[in-house]
């Protein structure tokens, strides 16, 4: 590996103490397609002399064979290492390099610009401290340059460099440079950035990448690297109080019980007094244990377990706090989402929320309003597709510990997962718990029918089982609840055994009787399956006329134990009752 320092020839061990001592940056590269970011990157690796001989070998082969630059580097091709990357010339995912100059560490996340990647883009900038924003200077400021910018504001990066690529092509242009810089001033006035920092650039060709280049006389700034190893940015973390979110509790043996996580923020010294969020116990740490020793202070940013003075309930996903300042302990809150599936947003929909180690069911209850990326104008809607952004009050199934975002990244994030399929389908920052509005909420909330529902997830209804054997129907429908439960529905059995217990209380098997319990169950939001006891004649009509005809449905094994006619549906099926058959049922019924 070719690199500038010496020291790695001459003294190793030197080499290896000043790479420690230096600071690290995390930066990410994003634009619209074909701005140019994977062959910026590229080309800093190339002109800074930080490529493996055997990578040097492979690019200069790579080149010739996909020719996009003819005889010419092809930089971009270091970071787009996928092959349906190299085939169309674009990024998919995110790309992450380290390297490192004389004054600093940097890791960089190159993120795609297509606006169908743009969660990939989102997760690389969710670590960043910088965010270099590349503009092609022939066509100027584009669709996904003000998607990223919004999106590099809500994960809340403040230092951006306004990348201007491409200058070559103009003709090195002053006055396009500074056009465009106005009009990107003009747009992110209100995105809350402390910096934006311009710079006019060829990636292709290295002006103002590593060093000031000749063909930009009317540009006077520094170049791309030395801004990015000046660039001051605090560490704000350290000044915050203390948060650790418990990630695994270590018991090896009796005589030691840890609390393993990553401290979030702020600085915790043996003897300080710390606080159990969730219970609000409260006790002071003993030890700051690590591989390598007991530690006498833990900061932002470090893997530690924590010892405590007193045995306190703690568990995975707790989260630990000072005692002198706690977070929110709240079961609600309005937040930013960005909503990364193809499947939208359903409010009132059942989700998985994760903050940390901690997982618990939520609800998108309101979709407050959409913003448009491109005016960042409020819009109304009732849904978020993918890669819209809204505010969202949501509400959880239990409290958990969070911070506003904007006064802590590490406490006060979150994803939603779907239910059914585990996929990552929404991000979110925080801005506030729902204190006043909670109490709003519960109070104009109805808990009827329809609410238990959506709190379900379903549609409830009765499923009778008709057959001239008793038993068969018992059978089936006990078969059929079982699918519906792994489905994670909601299903209750009317069988003889909830029957055999009733009738301890009273005559409760009468046709009337029965339709009466199923209607209750069906007012609490379940899926009642009932098997039909034999009745008298008639009976069966009773049973069924007592119920709502949109909430039955029937399923008839063999033939009808009586003539009926009604408006629910029937569904004749075979003799022999097997597991196949029930799954057949379940997804005639709930598909």
């Amino acid at each position: 590996m070719s690199h500038q320092s010496e020291l790695i020839a001459s003294d190793i061990q030197a080499y290896l103490k000043s790479q420690e001592e230096k600071g690290l940056l995390r930066f990410i590269t994003c634009g619209s397609v074909d701005d140019g970011k994977s062959t910026l990157i590229g080309r800093m690796l190339w002109d800074s002399k930080l490529i493996f001989e055997d990578q040097l070998a492979a690019l200069e082969a790579d080149s010739k064979r996909v020719g996009t630059q003819g005889e010419a580097i092809d930089y971009a091709l270091l970071l787009d290492g996928l092959q349906a990357e190299r085939e169309q010339g674009i990024t998919i995912d995110v790309a992450y390099r380290y390297f490192s100059t004389d004054r600093r560490k940097f890791i960089v996340a190159d993120t795609p610009g297509h606006e169908q990647y743009t969660r990939n883009m989102v997760t690389g900038a969710s670590t960043a401290q910088v965010a270099v924003i590349l503009i092609d200077a022939r066509k100027g400021i584009l669709t996904q340059t003000r998607r990223h910018s919004y999106l590099v504001s809500l994960v809340g990066i403040r230092h951006v460099v306004l990348a201007i690529n491409k200058m070559d092509l103009v003709g090195y242009d002053g006055e396009r440079f500074a056009g465009i810089v106005r009009d990107y001033e003009v747009f992110a006035a209100g995105l809350g950035f402390d910096q934006v920092a311009a710079i006019p650039i060829s990636a292709l060709k290295g002006d103002n990448v590593l060093t000031r280049s000749d063909r930009t006389p009317w540009y006077q700034g520094p170049p791309l690297l030395e801004f990015l190893e000046q660039v001051e940015v605090a560490d704000t973390a350290l000044r915050k109080p203390f948060r650790m979110r418990v990630q695994w509790v270590n018991r090896p043996h009796l005589d030691f019980r840890g609390y393993c996580g990553t401290v979030a923020s702020g600085v915790v010294r043996p003897g300080d007094e710390l606080v159990v969020a969730a219970s609000g116990q409260t006790s002071k740490i003993a030890r700051i244990v690590t591989l390598d020793g007991d530690l006498d202070e833990a900061v932002a940013g470090q893997a530690v377990t924590l010892t405590l003075a007193d045995e306190l309930d703690i568990s995975r996903g707790d989260t630990l706090a000072a005692a002198s300042d706690r977070p929110y302990q709240e079961d609600g809150f309005e937040a930013k989402l960005v909503w990364l599936h193809e499947e939208p947003l359903v409010p009132g929909r059942s989700y998985l929320l994760k903050a940390g180690a901690a997982t618990t069911p939520a609800r998108v209850r309101q979709l407050r309003f959409k913003v448009n990326v491109n005016s960042l104008q409020q819009e109304a809607g009732e849904a978020l597709a993918l890669n819209e952004v809204g505010i969202c009050n949501i509400t959880l199934d239990r409290p958990i510990a969070f911070d506003s975002y904007r006064e802590n990244r590490g406490t006060g994030n979150f994803i939603l997962i779907d239910r059914q399929t585990n996929a990552t389908v929404g991000a979110g920052m925080i801005h506030q718990p729902l204190l006043a509005g909670v109490g709003e909420h519960w109070s104009a909330l109805a808990l009827d029918r329809a609410a238990l529902a959506r709190q379900k997830d379903q549609v409830p209804g009765v499923l009778w089982f008709s057959a001239a054997e008793a038993a068969k129907a018992e059978q089936l429908a006990s078969l059929v609840a079982k699918r519906l439960y792994a489905r994670g529905r909601h299903v209750f059995l009317l069988g003889s055994h909830a029957v055999g217990r009733s009738q301890k209380q009273g005559d409760r098997t009468s046709p009337d009787r029965l339709g009466a319990d199923a209607r209750l169950l069906v007012e609490a939001g379940l899926i009642v399956l009932a098997p039909l006891p034999a009745a008298p004649a008639g009976g069966r009509q009773a049973i069924l006329s007592s119920l709502a005809p949109a909430d039955c449905r029937e399923v008839c094994i063999g033939a009808l134990p009586e003539a009926t006619e009604g408006p629910w549906g029937q569904f004749p099926v075979a003799e022999e009752i097997t597991a196949e058959l029930a799954e057949q049922v379940v997804r005639q019924l709930f598909p």
